[in-house]
């Protein structure tokens, strides 16, 4: 899927449903530093999830499993982590798991035209 105009458009964020619980922690949008932001993507497992999320995402928000990745669960958990704590993605805990989505308005406001090269990567 290429990052047109009207896939661009649907980026934007989800509202948050009703009874949604609060975000675990992050960094706020002016805090988000493009070489914390780069260093997170700079691995490949990280970038396919950030352009999963952004291109394919069906609902506010998605578990680990949603991925279909065979990984180790402490191996996502730490890739999840490293992303939420960069200020890609967002999560919120929902009794024993965790879903995100990605930080589009933020990071659209700090860094414009970097979720349009991640929408873009081929692997």
């Amino acid at each position: 899927m290429s990052s047109t105009p009207r896939a661009r458009a649907e980026w934007a964020q989800r509202p948050v449903p009703a009874g949604a619980p609060e975000p675990l922690p992050e960094p706020v949008r002016d805090a988000l530093r493009l070489e914390v932001v780069m260093g997170a993507l700079s691995d490949p497992l990280r970038m396919h999830i950030v352009r999963t999320l952004l291109l394919e995402s069906e609902e506010f928000d998605h578990t680990c499993g949603w991925f279909g990745l065979d990984r180790p669960k402490s191996s996502l958990t730490h890739h999840f982590r490293t992303l939420r704590e960069a200020g890609l993605i967002r999560q919120r805990q929902y009794g024993l798991e965790r879903r995100s989505h990605v930080r589009v308005d933020d990071l659209q406001a700090r860094f414009p035209g970097l979720l349009a090269l991640v929408a873009d990567w081929q692997r």
